[in-house]
């Protein structure tokens, strides 16, 4: 591998920002140093005015494949995660077949390994009988366990107390949850067809998947990870009541139960569906402002550890539909560090803990071993941004496989110039070297 210099950025990096140079060799950050580094290297970006980051660790993404490639796959969908700073990423069990047998999942891996630019992990799913196939996950090469205790794809809604308990007493990996109660949601759909019909209005999505729903899928999630003392990390928080769940009393390292929130819930609130539509509709829903609110409390605060996207494509003609057929995702990844920093921007949260929520916490939460931080040793995954220039998202630069976003039109004041991976130039002005495919994460718990 070339060696690579990096010299005059701006680091900004566990809570500090700084002029440093960069030394990569083999893949490895071998020096960092305030004094300049003279020697020479393979390739030299001048990072003068530019601010140099750790990779962006997205914890929740689904890229379809396999079974599902018409909206997304991992070829795509990684190259847009690197042009948008993410440099991992962990990959959702629900594509068809789904990820719920070890062998489904070595799949899965040896697919990433032919074609991600991106460094990779794939959940293991969970279903109400396959317990046996979740036992035999290794902790050390799986980010962890997905229950989708909500409706979710096939057959992979988790609803047996039994199986929930088996899973939660048993499992000494982190189990991931998506939390929204489905008896809740299938009563009020069923009100809402009953008064709309076919007709049922995107503005009713927060009411059908309301705060309750959400609230007692995760507490009974929390209840048990306490009984059990068990690894619980729950998904997309999109509600103010949640946040009681939590607690910031303690450091992340020292959590047994941790919270994620996403960037669209920060971003959206339910007074935009009457413009936006089916292109915010995502589960769980976004809601109220006063929701959103709590939310960026929650996470300034760290109540919430991570922020991540979620990123859920679906084609633009699926999401033409009524309500009813109209399937909930939004396609996000290739957009959250500018969407985040741009949101610094407007003073909602500070550019240092953007970089502590979408780099170090979740090498942390997850155990990463040597990302997220850019240090002396670790895996050389290294973002340049621009924060004097602007980009327009729109259909001709956005790299996932359904063209579109529900950012179109927005205005990004900061630019991804270059990103490394693993220490190589996967991205760089908006050209990609695909000569290099990502690493698989380790983790060590």
């Amino acid at each position: 591998m070339v060696s690579i210099l990096i010299k005059n950025g701006l680091v900004i990096n566990e809570n500090q920002q700084y002029s440093a140079d960069i030394y990569i060799e083999n893949g490895i950050i071998s020096e960092i140093s305030k004094a300049g580094i003279s020697k020479s290297a393979d390739k030299t970006i001048d990072a003068n005015g530019k601010w140099v980051v750790p990779g962006v660790i997205d914890d929740q993404v689904h890229f379809r494949e396999p079974g599902l490639t018409h909206k997304a796959e991992i070829y795509t969908e990684a190259k847009a995660a690197v042009a948008g700073g993410t440099t991992s990423y962990m990959e959702m069990p629900n594509t068809n077949p789904q990820s719920t047998t070890q062998e489904e999942l070595a799949k899965k891996y040896a697919r990433a390994a032919d074609c991600s630019l991106a460094n990779y992990s794939f959940f293991m799913g969970g279903t109400n009988d396959n317990i046996d196939e979740v036992l035999k996950t290794n902790p050390n090469n799986v980010c962890g366990i997905k229950l989708f205790m909500g409706s979710s794809t096939g057959n992979m809604l988790v609803d047996n107390e039994t199986t929930l308990r088996n899973i939660f007493s048993k499992t000494p990996i982190l189990i991931a949850t998506h939390c929204e109660d489905e008896a809740t949601i299938r009563k009020k759909m069923a009100e809402y067809e009953t008064q709309y019909g076919e007709d049922i209005p995107f503005e009713a999505h927060p009411l059908i998947r309301n705060e309750y729903a959400c609230y007692i899928s995760s507490k009974l999630a929390t209840d048990l990870a306490k009984e059990y003392n068990s690894r619980l990390h729950i998904l997309h928080i999109s509600t103010a009541k949640e946040i009681e769940l939590f607690t910031n009393s303690i450091p992340l390292k020292e959590k047994r139960i941790t919270a994620e929130v996403c960037v669209h819930h920060l971003t959206f609130n339910d007074t935009q569906y009457a413009q936006k539509g089916s292109l915010i509709k995502c589960n769980p829903a976004i809601k109220s402002e006063a929701d959103q609110k709590a939310l960026w409390y929650a996470l300034n605060n760290d109540y919430f550890d991570i922020v991540a996207t979620d990123h859920a494509p679906h084609t633009w003609e699926e999401k033409q539909n009524k309500y009813m057929k109209s399937p909930s995702g939004l396609p996000l990844v290739q957009h959250s560090l500018q969407l985040m920093l741009e949101h610094a921007k407007m003073g909602k949260i500070t550019v240092n803990k953007v970089i502590e929520k979408m780099c170090h916490a979740p090498a942390d939460l997850f155990g990463v071993e040597k990302r997220g931080y850019l240090r002396e040793g670790y895996h050389a995954d290294i973002v340049i941004l621009n924060p004097e220039t602007q980009e327009e998202v729109s259909k001709n630069n956005i790299h996932y496989k359904c063209r579109w976003s529900p950012l179109e039109g927005e205005i990004f004041t900061t630019t991804i110039e270059q990103t490394i991976v693993s220490g190589h130039i996967a991205y760089s002005n908006g050209k990609f070297d695909e000569s290099k495919t990502g690493e698989r994460l380790t983790f060590g718990r």
